[in-house]
């Protein structure tokens, strides 16, 4: 039996995989190894439970809630507000863990669930294999007046706003930005404090109606950010996805900058001003070359770690850093958050262009990026990826050719039979070039059928 738990939840079809049942079984789980086994001071346990505005979060949350409650939780309902909010609302509340109701950047009929623990961490396998392990069990059924209450946090957003402006090291006032709220849970906090922190703030994509959200727009589709950035004459654009923990951005003649490129600038500002914990930046493997060597330009190193925001985030916590990243636009800052959060990082890039007083498009140009180019090859043997002489050998070829001007990378995806082959190069030509014949070395050595996004 497969584990239900995947690399950020649990996420599927809503009434089709995650059914309310499943949803009650989950709370009921969690109740007991987050909840119960976890606390110690003698009182009941709390939880902070909220959710993005999809239709079905509704019958999630309520489900979510009603196991909750009814395994002896205090539930806080903190309502519509973006995940990296829940994350610190727990922290804050001092609650014994908190539940998100999400699917992110999925399309509105997917819906997703995710715990944090005391603090706003994200768990570790274990702990999820333990809720998982716990379902099979028979809940906690308190009764009387050992049943949880269910109660609105109501100044739940307030909080976090309060929160997120006491981090910026500059007001924007000046400042002129376009945000799209991907129709997501930061189309109410994010225009707030942008406009709480003196900001001149154009709102897109912030009509949420349960149905709408990312649906051609947000950090998945930034062609109407990048149109009314130059439409208003804004300095820049910040784009959300669906539950905001990420953050893109578009400059103001309406190009993209990327998590990469945000990251450099902010791990640049961050070292100027000596706040940058030991120098380092913490980076995947996908991101772009040109990271890593503008920022060995600065005097900054880079600790690479897997492809996802919880291997970023874990290598943070193992070497006390404060600042790492996916080039999606997963930004973590340690010294304010425990998970990406799109609107901080919005906030601190807005920042930087009222401090220094220079364009987005200016504050980009301190890395360079690479020509990249990813092929995904599908319909082959993923797990001889690394055991494959002739392909190694290619992979060497390669590398020898490119030099220090490039890279390779083959990654196996980690659920379906597909290999990713990335290819960096100092000109777009050779880096498509190389990608090419090393997908057709995976396709003839991994011997099976090849199809090409």
């Amino acid at each position: 039996m497969s584990r239900l738990f995947g690399t950020d939840g649990v996420r599927g079809l809503a009434n089709g995989l995650l059914t309310a049942e499943l949803a009650m079984q989950l709370a009921q789980a969690a109740a007991v190894v987050l909840g119960h086994d976890r606390n110690t001071n003698g009182s009941r346990p709390r939880a902070v439970v909220a959710r993005d505005p999809r239709a079905s979060g509704e019958f999630i949350a309520a489900a979510v809630e009603a196991g909750l409650s009814s395994s002896g939780i205090d539930v806080y309902d903190a309502g519509v507000l973006p995940t990296p909010a829940a994350a610190y609302l727990v922290a804050d509340l001092d609650a014994d863990f908190g539940v998100m109701i999400s699917a992110s950047h999925n399309p509105a009929p997917d819906n997703g669930i995710k715990f944090f623990a005391r603090g706003g961490q994200k768990l570790p396998d274990d702990v999820e294999d333990a809720i998982e392990a716990q379902m099979t069990n028979e809940p906690v059924r308190p009764v009387g007046v050992d049943v949880g209450r269910i109660q609105r946090f109501s100044d739940a957003e307030d909080r976090y706003i309060v929160h997120l402006l006491r981090t910026l090291p500059h007001r924007l006032e000046g400042i002129k930005v376009v945000l799209d709220c991907a129709h997501g849970a930061a189309s109410g906090c994010s225009p707030q404090v942008f406009k709480d922190a003196g900001a001149d703030v154009v709102v897109i994509g912030a009509d949420p109606d349960g149905h709408n959200i990312n649906d051609g727009v947000g950090s998945t589709h930034l062609g109407p950010l990048k149109e009314a950035v130059v439409k208003h004459g804004a300095h820049l654009g910040i784009a959300h996805d669906g539950d905001a923990d990420r953050c893109l951005a578009v400059d103001h003649e309406g190009n993209e900058v990327d998590g990469d490129q945000i990251m450099a600038i902010l791990a640049v500002a961050l070292k100027a001003s000596g706040k940058l914990k030991d120098d380092v930046l913490v980076a995947t493997v996908m991101s772009n070359l040109g990271l890593k060597i503008a920022l060995r330009e600065a005097g900054i190193s880079i600790r690479e770690t897997a492809v996802g925001d919880r291997y970023v985030l874990e290598s943070m916590r193992e070497g006390g850093y404060n600042l790492g990243g996916e080039q999606s636009g997963h930004v973590i800052f340690a010294d304010y958050a425990t998970t990406g959060d799109g609107v901080l990082t919005g906030l601190q890039l807005a920042a930087q262009i009222a401090l220094t007083g220079r364009p987005l498009k200016q504050l980009a140009t301190v890395m360079t990026k690479l020509p990249q180019v990813l092929i995904n090859v599908r319909g082959v043997d993923r797990t001889r990826v690394h055991s494959s002489e002739a392909l190694a050998a290619s992979v060497a070829v390669a590398e020898a050719e490119l030099g220090d001007t490039g890279r390779v990378l083959l990654r196996p995806s980690g659920t379906e039979p597909v290999v990713r082959v990335m290819v960096e190069a100092g000109d777009e030509l050779t880096a498509q070039d190389i990608a090419e014949r090393l997908a057709q070395v995976v396709r003839t050595e991994l011997a099976l059928e090849l199809v090409t996004d």
